[in-house]
């Protein structure tokens, strides 16, 4: 099982994730993409990006506004595995031109 970070790892891990925030044991980011379309292929490749890592996120799809919520539930709260999915995740955002 992933180790749980404490709550100096995840200020520091998030200082490193511009656009994520801490919501309880989760931490969050939404984003806004320039099309319906463009939200759908960046849900897309995150999905798969995801399956590689056995580490889904909760996604939320609203229009063009994409909202990726991640917390280790199996441990309780926020792992590495969140913190390097989010990266992850905000370098497809980034790609995707936001």
């Amino acid at each position: 099982m992933a180790e749980l970070l404490d709550d100096d790892a995840v200020t520091a891990a998030l200082a490193d994730l511009p656009g994520w925030e801490r919501d309880g044991n989760a931490i969050v980011r939404t984003a806004e993409l320039p099309s319906f379309p463009e939200a759908i292929r960046v849900v897309d490749r995150v999905a798969e990006d995801a399956e590689e890592r056995d580490h889904h996120p909760d996604i939320d799809i609203r229009w063009r506004k994409v909202t990726f919520r991640l917390s280790t539930h199996s441990a309780g709260g926020l792992t590495a595995k969140d913190t390097e999915l989010a990266a992850q995740i905000s370098a497809r955002i980034e790609a995707a031109g936001r």
